[in-house]
């Protein structure tokens, strides 16, 4: 943007911020001199201080410039519209089409005062153009609303119709980079990774192919394709995973990147022998998305004050549980990422590693050449580790050899599956650990679960009576009752407000649907009970009690549920009642 300014436009730019006050006149000096001490304009300095963001920027820019500014960090474009520019021309220029305006397109660009570009795209779209100046963000918002362009499947699959059955296994073996199906994957995982969907399911049916996305949690169908594409498919997947193309009758695991809209994306790719076929789960791992921050993950209040307890701790083990899925691994990247210094060894046991860590020693596990959990551990120990993270403990050998990294003075991170905290200790004792082991090493238990979030456009509405009655019956006692209990209580449970307790009807809130957040729903949160292992509780774990047992005393002591943190969530409007109903019993 710095380098569309003139001299000119530059003396406008600066009166125009110091002259609405969003600048002072001796900061725009300060700046100013940087500028000219470092042969540089002035707005690149202002922007790299956070004196002024991009759109203000942006927008300072095309008053100065007499260029009509426009934020589209919050619209939503039409696909019809959005159909006048492709995909390609759009993001060489920097350009998306909005909509009709006095018989002219609106175009917005960043580069708005570039007359050649204006002149292009008028001629490329074959009608006059508005154009407005928008920011890089807002440009980029908008483009990643373009849907994928599935003619690549559709080639793919009348090529499969028309081939033969011996004519198709035949070509399996030589897929070239560039053919029909190879294309047809390329677009799949294209239209994956912009629709953020978390797995792809390839699953053959008797009569077709049926492609699905878990989205947000939620398994969609997105397109069923003919039964003849089947082989060729699953063939290019497993040549780029590097499996056997022969080996239908037992399942394979293998791995490959790929980078879609400058994206680095790992796939983990799952082929079992079904019925119909073969079904392939991919699993898409987008490396740059995920900040592993324990208060933007949904930890708060007594929760996120109990984790960082524990994981403080110099030794013992800190655990989560949850079903596939549910972010078990995240939460420890998360914690790990917290306690990563340069005076401490970190050393991880991961299958597979998800994500990279700058800082940390990942091992990936590789069972084909006898490096299990348990083999792997047994080494771990064996380089002066100060945290170890073992991505699952999945017999009673990996269990009792982490219990033992415990107890000899290192900081132990796992994961296990269980319904919820307090089903984790009941669970290592069926593994076969002594209780009075549990009770001595295991520090703090994370039972979690992942809900869809309402999207940011949302609505308010008023609570039924029967979402009234079951909010009172699981987290009435949590709220408060005064104002001087309303700070108090959102202190302590970590929230922005909260309505009072008793109340006839509540504030509850619904994202509204939209191309961008189907079903009102965008992005996904964590719902947490965490459980500090506290003497008490050390006692009914020597006694073998049952996870019932031991969820009701640490309830007691204050321990919030995953219902209930679900519950005070969509208070807040996070999430609606539904979604918690339906992950939590």
């Amino acid at each position: 943007m710095s380098s569309l300014l003139t001299a000119t436009l530059q003396e406008k730019l600066k009166d125009v911020l110091t002259s609405e006050g969003l600048v002072s006149a001796r900061v725009i000096a300060e700046c100013q001199a940087e500028a000219d001490r470092t042969n540089r304009q002035l707005v690149v300095v202002l922007t790299e201080r956070n004196i002024i963001d991009d759109e203000l920027l942006t927008h300072a820019i095309a008053f100065v410039s007499g260029v009509p500014y426009v934020n589209l960090l919050n619209s939503t474009a039409s696909q019809d519209v959005l159909s006048l520019l492709s995909p390609d021309i759009a993001e060489r220029f920097m350009a998306v089409p909005l909509a009709e305006v006095q018989n002219r397109l609106a175009v917005a660009m960043i580069d708005a005062n570039n007359v050649q570009a204006v002149d292009y795209l008028s001629n490329v779209i074959q009608r006059p153009i508005k154009v407005f100046m928008a920011s890089e963000s807002s440009i980029r918002h908008i483009l990643g609303q373009y849907k994928a362009d599935l003619s690549a499947v559709d080639d793919a699959a009348e090529v499969s119709e028309n081939e033969s059955a011996s004519e198709l296994t035949e070509n399996i073996k030589t897929i070239a980079q560039d053919s029909p199906i190879s294309r047809a994957l390329s677009t799949i995982l294209e239209h994956a990774v912009k629709n953020r969907a978390s797995d792809i399911h390839i699953e053959p049916l008797e009569d077709v192919l049926l492609i699905r996305f878990r989205i947000d949690g939620v398994l969609r169908a997105v397109m069923k394709l003919p039964k003849s594409i089947e082989p060729a498919l699953v063939s290019r997947i497993k040549i780029l995973s590097e499996l056997k193309i022969d080996e239908h009758r037992v399942p394979q695991d293998g791995q490959f990147g790929v980078n879609v809209s400058g994206t680095e994306v790992d796939l983990r790719i799952a082929i079992s022998p079904v019925i119909w076929g073969e079904q392939v789960v991919i699993r898409l791992l987008d490396k740059s998305g995920d900040s592993f921050n324990l208060e933007e993950m949904g930890y708060m209040g007594h929760a996120l004050r109990t984790i960082r307890k524990g994981m403080r701790r110099p030794n013992g083990m800190v655990l989560t549980s949850g079903p596939t899925g549910s972010g078990k691994t995240t939460s420890l990247y998360a914690l790990i990422k917290e306690l990563k210094d340069e005076s401490v060894n970190i050393v991880t046991l991961e299958d597979p590693v998800e994500y990279k860590m700058s800082g940390v020693n990942q091992i990936q596990v590789n069972t084909a050449v006898g490096l299990t959990f348990a083999d792997g551990l047994r080494s771990i120990l064996r380089q002066d580790p100060d945290i170890v993270m073992v991505g699952e403990i999945r017999d009673s050998e990996t269990a009792n050899l982490a219990v033992q990294a415990a107890l000899t003075g290192h900081l132990v991170f796992s994961t296990l599956h269980t319904n919820s905290a307090a089903g984790v200790l009941p669970r290592l004792l069926d593994m076969g650990i002594e209780p009075f082991l549990i009770a001595s090493t295991v520090n703090t238990v994370i039972g979690q679960r992942l809900v869809r979030r309402n999207a940011s456009d949302r609505t308010a509405y008023k609570s039924s009576e029967i979402e009234t009655q079951a909010i009172h019956e699981t987290v009435n006692h949590l709220l408060p009752r005064t104002q001087e209990d309303m700070v108090r209580y959102c202190q302590a449970l970590g929230h922005d407000s909260l309505p009072y307790a008793n109340r006839p009807e509540y504030d509850l809130y619904r994202g509204k649907d939209s191309p961008t957040a189907p079903g009102g729903y965008s992005g996904r949160a964590g719902l947490y009970e965490v459980m500090d292992v506290s003497e008490e509780l050390q006692g009914l774990i020597t006694k073998r009690a049952t996870s019932a047992e031991i969820q009701r005393l640490a309830i007691e002591q204050g321990m919030i549920t995953m219902k209930q943190d679900g519950y005070l969530k969509a208070l807040n409007g996070i999430t609606t009642l539904e979604e918690v109903n339906r992950v939590t019993v």
